[in-house]
């Protein structure tokens, strides 16, 4: 068992999931904006699209072009709802955007761009003020700070930290550190980066005030399994991490020494032979079920979460609807998963049963060019 020893507080790390942050703390809202990061590149996409959502009936309109961004792959929404930041992942050319929201018409206006600090950004998420934006570079394996201003701006970044270890045992995708995904914890103490190349998921220790990243340890996975993105319980007290390589779910408790590893599930059918690269996570807002992205098989794995043991039990593989689903997106009131099929230019949605939490299509399909990321933005 691999255990990350007395780096954390006894206060909760529930995680609340960031594309939900928007409008958090208010009443159920009529209907959503969500905006769609994707690939500009050798596509017809020119930029951030968005479209409204529905909740009472699953309704998506028709897509708009909110603004133009060169790569925009992935996108948060601020708190606030009044900033849209995007990680702009091209090569040595990458940046990070920040744009301000128009009130009334969503549409995006370019308040600044930086130097992403590295390249390929492939998450972006807040420390728990919302003051400061955390960055991971992926081909650098890099992690970086900003300061949000005032106006929604971008200041100069406060820490820029490479993740440090020993590469895992593949030796193509694994030559150095790869970060994948960045995140605070529920009590702002802690910046978790999960990272590709060196099959941890690290851990920093972050000064609210500063903004600075101290290296305070690592929770590690089974060599090779490539850890990608993370899912936390309400309560904090599991972390699920969905390993690209070995396309499974890893699930590591947090008790007084730190995570211990639980258990690691398989994404994949007995038999499945094929090509696959898992990719998202999410926990269901009622955390009894938790939800895992392949592709290759192009599907949803769906496990039932015990809440006690916080293991899982595999429930089903749905369909996508389509091909290379790099994320996938759970409305706020937990009703409908929008999946983004990269490789056929479309948002499939699928109806969540609450009882069993399996997915089912409801007809409902957007074509958007190479969609891989949503964020949701309440709509008074």
């Amino acid at each position: 068992m691999h255990r990350l020893r007395q780096i954390f507080s006894a206060a909760p790390i529930a995680l609340l999931p960031l594309a939900l942050w928007a409008g958090a703390g208010k009443s159920s809202p009529k209907a959503y904006r969500v905006y769609v990061g994707n690939y500009t590149t050798k596509t017809s996409s020119k930029g951030i699209y968005e479209f409204q959502f529905d909740p009472a009936t699953g309704k998506m309109s028709a897509l708009e072009l909110a603004g133009e961004s060169r790569d925009p792959s992935w996108i948060v929404v601020h708190p606030s709802g009044r900033y849209l930041y995007a990680a702009n992942e091209h090569g040595k050319d990458s940046s990070i955007s920040a744009f301000s929201i128009a009130p009334q018409s969503g549409k995006l206006t370019l308040e600044n761009q930086l130097p992403a600090l590295g390249e390929d950004p492939c998450h972006l998420s807040f420390d728990r003020t919302a003051k400061f934006l955390f960055a991971a570079n992926y081909s650098s394996g890099t992690a970086v700070v900003f300061p949000i201003l005032p106006d929604g701006k971008l200041g100069e970044h406060t820490a820029l930290v490479r993740n440090d270890g020993t590469p895992g045992p593949n030796r193509e995708r694994q030559e150095g550190p790869h970060a994948h995904w960045i995140a605070a914890s529920g009590d702002n103490r802690f910046v978790y980066v999960a990272d590709l190349g060196l099959d941890k998921v690290l851990v920093y220790h972050f000064d609210g005030a500063k903004g600075t990243l101290v290296p305070g340890g690592a929770a590690v996975g089974k060599p090779g399994s490539g850890p990608r993105h993370v899912a936390f319980s309400g309560d904090g007290r599991f972390m699920y991490v969905v390993s690209e390589m070995a396309s499974t779910v890893t699930v590591f408790s947090r008790d007084e020494d730190g995570f211990r590893l639980v258990q690691a599930v398989t994404m994949l059918p007995a038999g499945f032979s094929g090509r696959n690269d898992a990719a998202e996570i999410a926990i269901h807002p009622s955390g009894k079920f938790l939800y895992a992205s392949n592709r290759g098989h192009d599907s949803i794995a769906v496990y039932a979460v015990d809440p006690r043991a916080g293991t899982l039990t595999a429930v089903a593989r749905v369909p996508t609807g389509g091909k290379e689903p790099r994320h996938f997106a759970i409305d706020p009131s937990g009703q409908f998963l929008l999946a983004e099929n990269q490789f056929s230019d479309s948002i499939v949605e699928f109806r969540i049963d609450p009882e069993t939490g399996i997915p089912a299509p409801t007809g409902e399909t957007l074509t958007v060019p190479s969609p891989v990321c949503l964020a949701f933005l309440a709509l008074d």
